[in-house]
């Protein structure tokens, strides 16, 4: 590989990826409401030269560069999340800023700015001859992710019939290499009661009141240890050999979670006892843990068995801009790619090869980021979910921008690492495809 002549090449494309980005940052997108940002994505394709530019009925925009026998993946998620208290913010979000070494607006780094390297790096690829009989580059603008992470590849995989042999996702990674997230499912907890006068309560059945044991069972099923006289062990059992298999990843990515973020209720009045209660749990899971474990946990528990509350999960069926609806469970399994697995070590020679054995970045973010394993994992989850999670096609990751700028207010990505990410993009196709040959 030619490496220098790989980073000489990104470096050459910087003015054009910064004007790329500040012009999808321009055009508010958020989940269902992509539209505008995917007809840039697709005008941007097709300027630099993608040999086939679509974009599918569920409004996902897929690019091909190259004809080659292997379908080498770069998912970027190209919707974002609102801008919030507006006070908040120093600058307009979506006019967004530029100095001569950031970028600023909504989306920069969560996750507008995968996509242009994406684009770039398979355009450096065409540029410099790389492309072969072996591989295609397919870029994905893909859509929904913010509202439901994994739903568009689910889509692309099921119904476009899209299958890459590997897909990079381009979420941020503050300069390093990820192979892994916790998965989150969402669960609904209802328990019923009887209504009655309030000035008679014990006429009734309070379901507030059933609810605020489960509550206490919830909280304890996260904060507890896994002692032997705990009747609710906690989730942190499952970094345990004892109770999980799967414990050495579990302790790679993390313990799993549980907590309740909605309560719900109904009640003839103010001046009546609840007739039913409920409450909503975001559910983090670690290596080892499935939606059946989790739904089966909560349904173990004293105070559910108790009043024979119901568990269940959540559905996802939300119109995308196109008018297409694609219900899901919304279930974004754990996944967790092998560090040894060809994949990853593709990614890291790409890696080490262009830039050397740590991560690295701005002025700003160097110092940090040198301090941190150049291999590591997301905390929050990602459309690996479904490529990996449901449908078992490896996932690495490698992305412009910082993990602590998603959702937040004065959001801003590095024109290095646009660079970075384009050039270890153009690199890695053809390290994959030498190694995988050996």
């Amino acid at each position: 590989m030619d490496f220098k002549n790989i980073k000489l090449q990104a470096e050459g494309y910087e003015a054009q990826m910064t004007k790329f980005l500040r012009d999808l940052v321009a055009i508010p997108g958020e989940s269902c409401e992509e539209k505008g940002v995917v007809e840039r994505i697709a005008e941007e394709m097709r300027a630099v030269g993608f040999d086939k530019v679509e974009i599918d009925p569920q409004g996902n925009v897929l690019g091909y560069m190259g004809t080659g026998e292997t379908l080498i993946g770069f998912d970027a998620h190209i919707d974002t999340v609102g801008i919030g208290n507006r006070t908040n913010w120093n600058f307009d979000p979506y006019e967004g800023y530029e100095t001569e070494t950031e970028i600023g607006g909504r989306g920069t780094s969560d996750q507008l700015g995968g996509i242009v390297s994406s684009v770039y790096g398979a355009k450096i690829m065409k540029d410099l001859g790389l492309l072969n009989k072996k591989y295609t580059a397919l870029v994905v603008g893909s859509v929904q992710e913010e509202d439901c992470d994994g739903l568009c590849w689910e889509y692309i995989i099921k119904e476009d019939k899209v299958r890459p042999e590997f897909v990079v996702s381009t979420e941020p990674t503050d300069g390093g290499i990820y192979r892994g997230q916790r998965g989150r499912m969402e669960i609904r907890v209802d328990v019923q009661g009887v209504s009655c006068h309030g000035s008679a309560p014990e006429r009734g059945d309070n379901a507030i009141y059933k609810m605020a044991e489960i509550l206490t069972n919830v909280r304890d099923l996260n904060e507890n240890d896994a002692a032997d006289d705990k009747e609710i062990k906690g989730l942190v059992k499952m970094l345990d050999e004892k109770y999980n298999p799967e414990y050495r990843e579990a302790n790679f990515l993390g313990r799993g979670t549980v907590t309740t973020s909605e309560i719900f209720f109904t009640s003839p009045s103010r001046c009546a006892v609840a007739d039913s209660c409920s409450i909503s749990l975001d559910r983090r899971m670690t290596a080892g843990e499935t939606w059946e474990s989790c739904l089966e946990e909560i349904r173990e528990l004293p105070a559910v068995k108790k009043y024979n509350a119901t568990v269940s999960m959540y559905n996802y069926d939300r119109p995308s801009y196109t008018g297409l609806v694609y219900p899901i469970e919304c279930y974004f399994p754990t996944w967790v790619i092998p560090e040894d697995h060809v994949v990853t070590k593709a990614m890291e020679e790409a890696y080490k090869g262009l830039y050397g054995t740590t991560r690295s970045g701005d002025a700003v973010t160097n110092e940090m980021r040198k301090a941190r394993p150049l291999t590591d994992k997301w905390t929050f989850s990602t459309n690996g979910v479904s490529i990996m999670g449901r449908n078992g096609i490896p996932v690495i990751g490698f992305g412009p921008g910082a993990e602590a700028q998603a959702h937040a207010p004065n959001e801003k990505t590095w024109k290095e690492d646009l660079v970075k990410c384009a050039a270890v993009y153009a690199a890695l196709p053809t390290i994959y495809c030498a190694n995988k040959d050996k």
